[in-house]
């Protein structure tokens, strides 16, 4: 079984079984929802903004007019305020893509008593909260597989409803535990961007092929890698039963302690395969802790997404 998809009773919250965390899952959202705006509010106010001159119709700025430009970008009335030339400068405008992916997969429901939240809760309010700030920024954002890009105000609880309706389908047919875990392997547009959040604890060549279709056409992307602090540094010790997520299976071991060394190699190897996959295309990965505050995970992602952002447009007006 695949590294850290067995999972102990013992370090899960009491009444965690799927039928129950389902209901569980479906009151919670709207808290959900709410924390992703606060979350990114937050971020919002941490950062400056990303405006930048470019090809609109917006006015941003006047700037000294440096030799070797067009005169006739000279704008004159404000240069003949004083004895400097000025250009008037116009903020880039053109909207760009960004589709966003949660795993909403069986594994995603775990949560230990070291956690702050499941890694499913973390992962729905760091792309709900990432969508609202991509649109206060300019962009369209989509759900993939579940809607189309959308530049709306009020997008968290848009996608929040979206994914709610999608869960309690799911619920109503006694499947809410068997989301896929990896995204539809659409083919992005070369200018657009994918943000896929999950705990990505699939087989890393499965991984690697989602990104290949998903960026076939030079499409940029972003892992958010979400992790529990017991996955990440197995306290077991002793007698302890696991028990599968996505099957009956169970593994009974005494001295859970002495497995404690290869289960770390073989994450790491886990990681750093998921890594490299992500590299090959120019994608990048970037790890959470789900004991960590989700700002942080929001405030790394804004400024890879930005920088990624601005590198488009900039190509673009070259």
């Amino acid at each position: 079984m695949p590294l850290v998809r067995l999972l102990t009773g013992d370090e899960s919250r009491p009444g965690a079984g799927r039928q129950e965390e389902a209901l569980t899952l479906s009151q919670r959202f709207p808290g959900l929802v709410v924390s992703a705006r606060d979350v990114a509010a937050s971020v919002l106010q941490g950062v400056h903004g990303r405006r930048r001159a470019g090809s609109g119709e917006t006015f941003w700025q006047f700037r000294p007019f440096v030799a070797g430009e067009s005169r006739g970008r000279i704008d004159w009335r404000r240069s003949a305020r004083d004895d400097r030339l000025y250009v008037r400068e116009r903020e880039w405008e053109a909207a760009h893509t960004v589709m966003l992916w949660i795993d909403r997969s069986a594994s995603m429901r775990f949560v230990s008593k070291l956690a702050l939240q499941a890694k499913i809760d973390r992962a729905l309010v760091l792309g709900l909260a990432a969508a609202d700030l991509l649109v206060q920024g300019g962009e369209r954002v989509g759900l993939l597989g579940l809607t189309r890009p959308l530049a709306a105000r009020n997008i968290v609880e848009r996608f929040g409803e979206v994914l709610l309706n999608e869960f309690r389908l799911r619920e109503k047919n006694g499947k809410a535990s068997e989301a896929e875990e990896l995204p539809p392997p659409e083919v992005l547009p070369r200018n657009s961007q994918a943000v896929l959040i999950g705990d990505f604890l699939s087989a890393p060549q499965d991984i690697a092929a989602t990104i290949e279709a998903l960026g076939a056409l030079g499409a940029r992307g972003h892992l958010v890698m979400i992790a529990d602090p017991v996955e990440e540094t197995f306290p077991f010790a002793g007698n302890t039963e696991f028990i599968d997520v996505d099957s009956p299976a169970r593994l009974r071991i005494g001295q859970a302690e002495s497995f404690r060394a290869d289960y770390i190699r073989r994450l790491t190897a886990h990681r750093e395969a998921i890594r490299a996959a992500a590299r090959a295309r120019g994608w990048t990965l970037m790890l959470h802790r789900t004991d960590r505050p989700a700002t942080e995970a929001l405030l790394g992602l804004r400024m890879q997404l930005e920088a990624n952002l601005f590198n488009a447009a900039a190509g673009h007006a070259l």
